[in-house]
């Protein structure tokens, strides 16, 4: 993701059902352009949803998890 100013960011892994997986990152982050990867453990394949949540924007997205 990047960020355009500095600002409190949250990722946040949901399942279909709306629930809270994992939480990825929760802080502050400077602007620029960053990366987190999901280690995703025992998790079975299917689709989830990434929750970005910066000062100004939120945004949930679609991914597909294959093992």
């Amino acid at each position: 993701f990047s960020l355009p100013y500095q600002s409190h960011v949250r990722l946040e892994i949901l399942d279909v059902l709306g629930r809270h997986i994992a939480t990825l990152v929760d802080g502050v982050k400077t602007a620029g352009i960053h990366s987190v990867q999901w280690r995703a453990g025992t998790l079975p394949s299917g689709v989830y949803f990434y929750r970005l949540q910066a000062e100004h924007h939120n945004e949930l997205k679609k991914m597909l998890l294959l093992r």
